[in-house]
């Protein structure tokens, strides 16, 4: 009876933990904050039976009142020459953080299952009572997280930041914190099994200590009020033990306004300041305000752009003004490191890509990109489509999946809402229509428009073909009563018939909604030509590009497109020997930064398109 009692005990407190990890207590701005990061150098172990979780019954040594030894998060060194300790983390290989594993260590290229990271490291807080949050910007996929032995938390989702609070964990010498980071995929998984991205695993982007004071700001959006371009709206939400009902200031000095409003007692608070002074961030002039708040105990300080996003008919207006998205597609893969992109670097050298193709847009494929690259993107006056990793065919009937891509979609909101370069809120990319994948994406967007409602909603929807005539495409999707913008890919030329079957196709689209082709485009291996009709040269490439704009031109609803894709990227799905070799060729640009001549089609018809 004790220790069925004592088990009980144990499993209440893991799920306390699990609450805790929840999107509602997810700092924002930690770019502005107090922070330490533990980057650089972690020792690993690579555990594929999870020898260091379970124990030979296969039961989780975390969940034990006293964990074996062995478990490799208690990172226990011998005592005596008789004791059996397997493992030994300072013994161990390195990996850098952040990094994915596959990249770094040949061994790894290929590895799916759980790998064991750890950083030994001192802290003192500037102040006794402050205190202080683990942040992990991304681990891929199932992070479990611990703190000198003691469980943090749990994570679910390759792409989305976490945190946990580990004031009274830390001490000033000899802290270590260990994270078992597992990315096998799985079916009930947010994606699922079957993607076409390399499944990179590892802590894929910074790891900091966060420090606050005790009572401290959480969250914060600050943004235009959407049908009156001279309010400024915002809502603020404080954290911590004490009185949570306090005066705050909301000081933008370049508009001379400093406004104090109060929180109530949970912390929450809302403001409206009226201004005719303001300057809105558009992409010819990605105007960023100063936007500070301060309490009693502290201030916290971001750069956010005002502009509105809507729609009318068939026009997206960026300020009122009609909007042509000039964009591309982009998976996140560095053209410095080749693997999993996670530093300002890789940001600036693909948005200037961008730039130069003439582009104004990036879709941010197919989940949420790094924070570099939005923040980047809000100095550059890049418009950004970003994604939830609802991909292909998921369970769609399986309510911890849709927990699991709530959670996820909820995460990238709370980083994002405040930068102006984020236009849309996509929900997913290529599902198949049935009526349980229709309520599933139509929830998706109730949470989106609750937590966002100054955002555009779509993703990519399914078409068709006239049943009397393949040549007539229809988008009769019902998602398409749903979203603000009609989105989808196609690729006529590539995966059916030759470029030439673009001049017969007619897109008969009755929504009376923009349109954005979300992706088109064909292989190509950088450097091999030949007859334009011959697959994988750069010259059949060329000539789809030319077909398909000239295709897409005829479709009246057309507002935006982002072609597939900025920069070949790595692809398990793509092994063919000598042209492919891993990598999916569809990009503008090679892997070691070549251009491919349909770089310089699409450059010159963003050029020419008005």
């Amino acid at each position: 009876m004790k220790k069925l009692l004592l088990g009980l005990l144990t499993l209440l407190a893991i799920q306390t933990q699990l609450r805790s990890q929840s999107t509602d207590d997810l700092l924002i701005n930690t770019t502005n904050r107090k922070t330490t990061l533990l980057n650089g150098s972690w020792h690993y172990i690579v555990d594929p039976y999870e020898n260091g979780y379970y124990n030979y019954r296969y039961e989780p040594f975390d969940q034990q009142e006293r964990p074996s030894a062995n478990a490799y998060f208690t990172n226990t060194k011998p005592q005596s020459p008789s004791d059996l300790i397997e493992y030994n983390f300072d013994e161990s290989d390195t990996l850098q953080v952040p990094g994915d594993w596959n990249t770094q260590k040949e061994k790894l290229y290929y590895y799916e299952g759980t790998l064991w990271y750890k950083k030994s490291f001192d802290y003192t807080k500037s102040d006794e009572n402050n205190r202080v949050f683990l942040y992990v910007g991304a681990a891929n996929y199932k992070t479990e997280a611990y703190l000198n032995g003691k469980k943090l938390g749990t994570h679910i989702g390759g792409f989305t930041p976490f945190n946990f609070e580990v004031t009274n964990l830390l001490k000033e010498k000899d802290n270590f914190v260990i994270f078992k980071v597992d990315n096998k995929r799985s079916k009930e998984g947010v994606p699922t099994l079957n993607t076409d991205w390399w499944n990179y695993g590892g802590i894929t982007r910074d790891v900091k200590l966060v420090e606050t004071p005790s009572t401290y700001i959480l969250d914060y959006f600050v943004h235009l009020d959407p049908s009156d371009n001279k309010t400024i709206k915002g809502e603020i939400n404080l954290k911590g033990e004490n009185d949570l009902s306090q005066e705050v200031t909301v000081d933008i000095a370049e508009l001379g306004i400093q406004k104090k409003f109060k929180t109530d007692a949970s912390g929450k608070g809302s403001f409206e300041i009226k201004s005719r002074k303001i300057e809105y961030w558009s992409t010819q002039n990605p105007k960023l305000y100063e936007v500070s708040f301060s309490t009693d105990e502290e201030r916290l300080t971001d750069h956010i752009g005002f502009r509105t996003i809507s729609t009318q008919n068939d026009d997206i207006l960026l300020n009122g003004q009609r909007l042509l998205l000039k964009g591309i597609s982009l998976h996140e893969e560095s053209p410095i490191t080749k693997g999993r992109a996670n530093s300002r670097a890789d940001a600036e050298k693909v948005l200037g890509w961008i730039k130069e193709l003439g582009g104004n847009y990036v879709r941010l494929s197919h989940y949420p990109h790094n924070e570099h690259i939005v923040r980047l993107a809000d100095e550059m006056g890049i418009l950004v489509w970003e994604e939830n990793p609802v991909y292909w065919t998921i369970q769609w009937n399986n309510p911890d999946t849709y927990a699991n891509a709530e959670n996820q979609l909820r995460e990238m909101i709370q980083r994002d809402k405040n930068r102006a370069s984020v236009i849309i809120w996509s929900m997913a990319n290529e599902t198949p229509v049935s009526a349980a994948r229709t309520k599933f994406l139509s929830n998706l967007i109730q949470t989106a428009r609750k937590m966002d409602p100054t955002r555009l909603i779509s993703a990519a929807l399914e078409q068709s073909s006239d049943p009397d005539n393949s040549n007539i495409k229809h988008i009769d999707d019902p998602m398409a009563e749903l979203v603000d913008v009609l989105s989808f890919n196609q690729y006529i030329g590539w995966y059916g018939g030759t470029p030439d079957l673009a001049r017969k196709i007619q897109w008969e689209i009755t929504q009376n909604k923009p349109v954005i082709i979300s992706e088109f485009g064909a292989g190509a291996k950088q450097g091999l030509h030949g007859d334009k009709n011959a697959r994988w040269t750069e010259e059949y490439q060329e000539y789809l590009y030319v077909e398909t704009l000239a295709m897409l031109q005829k479709i009246k609803q057309l507002s935006g497109i982002s072609p597939w894709i900025l920069v070949d990227f790595r692809s398990p799905r793509r092994p063919l020997p000598n042209i492919q070799d891993d990598y999916n060729r569809k990009g503008l640009i090679s892997e070691d930064s070549k251009k491919k001549k349909a770089f310089w089609v699409l450059q010159k018809f963003y050029e020419d398109w008005e």
